[in-house]
């Protein structure tokens, strides 16, 4: 069935549905829709300035989130209206979400749907419709890890089924069994775009297939098909679970938004459908069957209206956001003061290799989150291609130490799904480069999530990175430059056993997501005796790793083991700062060297043009011009993709560079 062909006739079978609920499902079916009339109006007033209408596909919405249990979870889209107003948002914060207002649940930083409300256990989209997908799968993981009867719905579009997210996210959840009901609704355009257009199965929930799941079609305007289908799933899922592709047919009566229009859509297409509206059809039912008389419906109507009214006075009255950047600057992260715990004086110490303190920093985070949750590729029996996981599966168990398929983007989105359900998750990227793939999620979600609606992403993503292996461009690559840019996220890259130890047990204890680098080169060539107990290393603070005056160099990495060899062997009094921190920046460590020695070089592997060093050298310039001998000189990485042949690779790396730079530093 294409989706631009109509079904036939709405018929409604109330077996097993008492009087009451019917005339619950219309209360909620109603309301939605009186909501959105006068939101059209509003907009034609200038009230609010844009508006996704859900108009005709009300009956998905309200009859999915009443079969739902009040506490389970669900990701709703644009036209899921009837999701907030069945969970019993209050009228007056959705109207000043939609106005940008203060009282707003994203204080006016964000737009119509594009947030969410732990209290209501929804979690709303963003403009990148796929991923919502994978975070009803985070959070049907946590439902079967903690043994709870719970399922998780998310929806998404036609147009959305295309997207590499959607099929990340069923295939997840199909692989690991997870208690999620993946709702379609398929009303037949992609904005402007026909189905035919968008893809070739006869129905989207033949995609289900593929994946080994159960999907099903069923009739998008018929409320009490969506309620029985959706109540009778959620029923099996929670004792049983699995994954369920539901595919919603349905029709868009308006456009994609209201600047949009439906020009592009036949007449007699829109004619038909108007006469499948899923409330004049149901409310024709009800009075045949004689639940609910015209007078009846039409009380329904004026106390909504009545409701809608008192909330739109109330709304009127919320301010506008208060413009302080410094409230802004101060919900970028969600609160943490980080109480460092230090090594025990007289502690046991061995020798590690900076792997090893990874490994053992990760076995001590584990013992002490009961709620962390590792996820990557091969990390389970094989330990990961660097072993860093080796025997973990034996001491945790692989509910809690998970392989993955090569899903890098669900997987991270999992991740955050686990958070929203109050666990710890670590994502291993096998090697840094294939974060790409998991961009979107860490840079739209993780990173955005409490700036815009005040929930924490307890995320941690370890990243091995860097050169000097010989691997090529595609797994040597230094991109920590790609985060460092984001608000939201915290970025360390210890360049030692103790900080990187230390750092990733506080890179647990932080509820905020971040991006932890390990630069491979140093994984197994450089070692140091650190404490065996657990300890953390404070973030945001970096280190003076050499004391003296001739010079600075600010580092990180394995920039750091660059300069300490550099400097030694030039017989020079430099002043040595590892940065480790990189995202918050430690701007009162490196003035106080600036200010001591009044010369600076900045080093990274990175390439050298929109590398963290001209970000450090413009705010040297800007902040202690005055105390410089010497320009600010920035020794990277060439501007090319890093190269597979030794001899191409030594030509990138800054190494040979370095030390010619810090002679005509010296010497200016």
């Amino acid at each position: 069935m294409l989706p631009t062909t109509v079904p036939a006739p709405l018929t409604f079978n109330r077996e097993g549905i008492t009087d009451d609920q019917l005339r619950e499902l219309h209360r909620q079916l109603v309301y939605p829709r009186l909501i959105e009339e006068k939101m059209l109006i509003l907009l034609r007033q200038g009230k609010i300035s844009k508006w996704f209408s859900g108009i005709g596909q009300e009956a998905i919405s309200v009859g999915a989130t009443m079969a739902m249990l009040p506490d389970e979870f669900i990701f709703p889209l644009h036209r899921n209206l009837g999701v907030f107003t069945v969970r019993n948002m209050p009228f007056d914060r959705l109207f000043a979400q939609w106005q940008g207002k203060a009282d707003g649940y994203t204080k006016g930083r964000d737009r119509s749907f594009h947030f969410g409300a732990k209290e209501h256990h929804i979690v709303g989209m963003i403009s990148h419709l796929g991923p919502q997908l994978s975070l009803a799968d985070g959070v049907g993981l946590a439902h079967k890890l903690a043994g709870e009867k719970r399922i998780a719905v998310a929806y998404s579009g036609d147009g959305a089924t295309s997207e590499g997210e959607f099929h990340e996210a069923l295939n997840v959840a199909a692989v690991w069994q997870l208690p999620v009901i993946f709702i379609i609704e398929n009303n037949g355009y992609g904005l402007s775009t026909p189905g035919n257009e968008q893809f070739r199965c006869a129905q989207l929930a033949d995609r289900g297939i593929g994946y080994g799941m159960r999907a099903l079609t069923i009739d998008g305007n018929n409320i009490l098909e969506v309620y029985r289908t959706v109540n009778e799933l959620a029923t099996q899922l929670r004792e049983n679970p699995e994954p369920v592709l539901l595919e919603c047919m349905t029709f868009r009566m308006r456009g994609h938004e209201e600047a949009s229009g439906t020009k592009y859509v036949p007449k007699e297409l829109m004619d038909t459908w108007a006469l499948r509206d899923p409330i004049a059809n149901y409310e024709r039912f009800l009075q045949e069957t004689g639940v609910m008389t015209a007078e009846e419906i039409e009380q329904v109507r004026k106390d909504w209206k009545k409701q809608i009214n008192t909330g739109l006075a109330k709304a009127d009255q919320s301010p506008d956001p208060e413009l302080d950047p410094a409230i802004e600057l101060s919900d970028v992260y969600a609160p943490w003061k980080q109480e460092v715990t230090p090594a025990p004086a007289q502690g046991k110490q061995a020798e590690r290799r900076l792997v090893d303190a990874i490994s053992d920093g990760l076995r001590l985070a584990m013992e002490r989150h009961e709620n962390l949750v590792l996820m990557g590729q091969d990390i389970a029996d094989y330990g990961g291609v660097f072993k860093i996981t080796e025997g973990f599966v034996a001491q945790f168990g692989k509910e809690r130490v998970r392989n993955t398929p090569l899903c890098e983007s669900a997987i991270i989105g999992a991740g955050l799904g686990l958070s929203l359900k109050g666990y710890k998750a670590m994502v291993e990227m096998q090697f840094a480069d294939f974060v790409t793939c998991g961009f979107n999620q860490i840079i739209n979600n993780l990173a955005k999530l409490h700036y815009r609606w005040g929930e924490k992403a307890d995320v941690v993503i370890r990243m091995p990175a860097g050169g000097g292996v010989a691997a090529g461009p595609f797994h040597s690559q230094s991109n920590e430059a790609w985060f460092f840019h984001t608000p939201g996220l915290k970025v360390l890259y210890p360049s030692n056993p103790y900080d990187a130890k230390g750092l990733l047990l506080a890179a647990f204890e932080d509820p905020n997501p971040v991006i932890f680098f390990e630069h491979k080169a140093l994984y197994r060539s450089l070692s140091a005796s650190i404490p065996e107990a657990y300890y953390t290393v404070e973030i945001g603070k970096a280190a003076t790793v050499r004391s003296g005056n001739d010079l600075s160099i600010i580092t990180y990495g394995m920039g750091v083991v660059w300069a300490q060899r550099a400097v030694t062997d030039m017989g020079l009094d430099a002043e040595i700062i590892d940065l480790r921190t990189l995202l918050p920046l430690d701007y009162e460590t490196i003035l106080a060297s600036v200010r001591k020695t009044n010369r600076v070089l900045i080093l990274h592997e990175d390439t050298l043009t929109g590398g963290i060093g001209a970000e450090l050298a413009a705010y040297i310039t800007e902040h202690a011009f005055e105390e410089l001998d010497a320009p600010v000189v920035r020794v990277g990485g060439l501007d090319t993709p890093i190269p597979f042949a030794k001899t191409l690779e030594e030509q990138f790396m800054p190494q040979g560079r370095l030390r010619e730079k810090i002679a005509q530093l010296l010497a200016y």
